[in-house]
């Protein structure tokens, strides 16, 4: 199992590589985002890990140049910043994850892990050519795109694994716990903001109005649920 990993801090990105080789993965690694892209050119690796903060190329910068090329890789973003903001726009542009520093061993392996989970899974198929409609959205899990008329949508697995949860169980509410298992993996650590933040995301991209969402709607002190009918 490859993985890349982008951090200029070189103690913690020797740590990072020590810890993912005990586990099996190979690493491959770059101290900033310029050589990142290039590895991931030359390697096609099969998870990534990038900081945030880098020279030459920043984190963000990267994880846009690498959604181009393939839009179904997990990938993970590190970083100092602990705002609101900062972990949105991360996810907004393509971010599978985002581990605040300082973080666990523990914490980012298992991370890992659930985002290769994630991968892996199989997404069901909702019509012959196993897509999801939901409201004036059509979902392709195969090319992770989300498409409303001729318009084109990008999605992360994990985008994807939200809303497919949502479908399967459409008409009622999903509590947040079950979308943390389902989306992120049982062994997943979450802050309590963590899905309220994506979910965030995820509906600027998908829904016409987010301030006023109709294909993910909130179901207040439980969770999310998607509505048929009023979609």
């Amino acid at each position: 199992m490859s993985i890349l990993i982008a951090e200029d801090d070189q103690h913690l990105r020797d740590g990072i590589v020590d810890l993912l080789t005990l586990e099996g993965f190979t690493c491959r690694v770059a101290g900033d985002g310029a050589k990142a892209l290039a590895l991931f050119r030359e390697e096609k690796p099969e998870i990534c890990v990038f900081d945030v903060m880098m020279p030459v190329m920043d984190g963000l910068s990267l994880l846009r140049h690498v959604r181009k090329l393939d839009a179904a890789v997990p990938i993970l973003l590190l970083s100092a910043r602990g705002e609101e903001g900062d972990r949105v726009g991360g996810l907004e542009i393509g971010a599978d994850d985002y581990i605040a520093k300082p973080f666990s061993a523990r914490e980012l392996v298992a991370r890992i892990k659930a985002a290769l989970r994630r991968t892996k899974a199989q997404t069901p198929a909702q019509d012959g050519e196993g897509r999801i409609h939901m409201g004036d959205i059509v979902i392709d899990p195969k090319a992770m795109r989300a498409f409303r008329g001729d318009q084109k949508i990008d999605l992360t697995n994990r985008e994807v694994a939200i809303l497919a949860a949502l479908y399967e169980r459409r008409g009622q509410a999903v509590s947040r716990d079950e979308l943390f298992d389902l989306a992120w993996g049982r062994d997943y650590m979450p802050n309590s903001r963590a899905l309220d933040q994506y979910v965030s995301a995820l509906r600027k991209k998908i829904e016409i109005d987010p301030a006023a969402p109709r294909i993910i709607r909130t179901v207040h002190g439980v969770g999310y649920r998607h509505d048929v009918d009023e979609a």
